[in-house]
């Protein structure tokens, strides 16, 4: 498992370095300039040159680059040029809202796809796959923003049984009846993309379990169909579909953004918006390289589980 995890960790930091680059050059190809942000449109040149010469956006790319490289190390994430503040300030800030959404909402994801994959393998009718293939198309199909939007018209405002937006007033552990109110309506939303993919994968690799020889040797020893797919498929299929949950932390974080916007949650999501919006550089590299790093951290968590639950995997890694 050591060498494996080895193996795994190289191709992580290469990703990370590659992404920094990459995002970096990225944001300063946008349109637009925070100096001309900043000073103003009616501001003199000289007075732009003196603020692009004291953020240090005079100076080359990769000297650039490198001092970026340098504050990250010491911790150092510098101030922001528009919104106001330290920028690791703002993003701690906003951190906490983000992981519990995000949380919640892979939580929601993660069980109602066991529950309705399982459901329908035991099941094994007609009219309840094609019930699931419609959902399914439907999760995928309408945009994550769209689904937010009739969320609030229908349960907000139209049935005014849960909260519009916004976060609980006295935080999320204070009062966890109420915290889920909160967290209901913008979970759902940002949950159900993620639950039609892991839905879709789970329900193919309960079937393809389900025609393996150990299966068919329990149906001629009289067990249950619900048995063998709650205590053998179901426990066989998992490992793969543990990779798939990690690939849609992706999903997720990048759906966060609409939703936060929509439902008035101070994340992180809404905070990327808002620096993309000034053209706040320190914030959107930040938070865009976080983004990479939670990203590449939890695929290599996802892969290590995957292998210690199927033992093939890591000795296939390191041959």
């Amino acid at each position: 498992m050591t060498r494996y995890l080895l193996s795994r960790l190289g191709s992580a930091l290469l990703v990370t370095a590659l992404a920094s680059i990459g995002i970096f050059a990225l944001i300063r190809l946008v349109p637009g300039d925070p100096v001309t942000v900043l000073a103003g449109p009616d501001a003199t040149p000289a007075a732009r040159d003196a603020i692009r010469a004291q953020l240090g956006l005079d100076q080359p790319f990769w000297s650039q680059y490198v001092h970026w490289l340098g504050d990250l190390a010491r911790f150092d994430l510098g101030p922001s040029y528009k919104l106001g503040g330290d920028v690791g300030s703002l993003i701690a800030d906003g951190a906490l809202n983000t992981v519990v959404l995000t949380l919640f909402a892979l939580v929601l994801a993660a069980v109602g796809a066991i529950v309705t994959s399982t459901a329908a393998v035991v099941g094994d009718r007609r009219w309840l796959n094609s019930l699931l293939s419609g959902l399914n198309t439907a999760a995928v199909a309408v945009p994550t923003f769209a689904t937010a939007l009739v969320l609030v018209l229908v349960f907000a405002v139209r049935f005014p049984v849960l909260p519009a937006g916004g976060t609980p007033p006295a935080g999320f552990f204070a009062q966890p009846d109420i915290a889920l109110q909160y967290l209901l309506l913008p979970g759902i939303a940002l949950a159900l993309p993620a639950w039609a993919a892991l839905t879709r994968f789970l329900t193919e690799a309960l079937r393809t379990q389900m025609r393996q020889p150990y299966v068919t040797t329990a149906r001629a020893l009289g067990i249950p169909r619900r048995r063998i797919v709650l205590t053998q498929a179901l426990r066989n299929a998992l490992p793969s579909t543990v990779t798939v949950l990690g690939l849609q932390l992706g999903t997720l974080l990048g759906g966060a953004i609409l939703v936060e916007a929509v439902f008035a949650w101070p994340g992180l999501g809404r905070l990327v918006e808002q620096g993309i919006s000034a053209r706040d550089y320190p914030v959107v590299q930040v938070l865009l390289l976080l983004s990479v790093v939670v990203f590449v951290v939890t695929q290599l968590a996802t892969d290590v589980i995957h292998a210690w639950l199927d033992p093939r995997v890591r000795l296939n890694g390191v041959s």
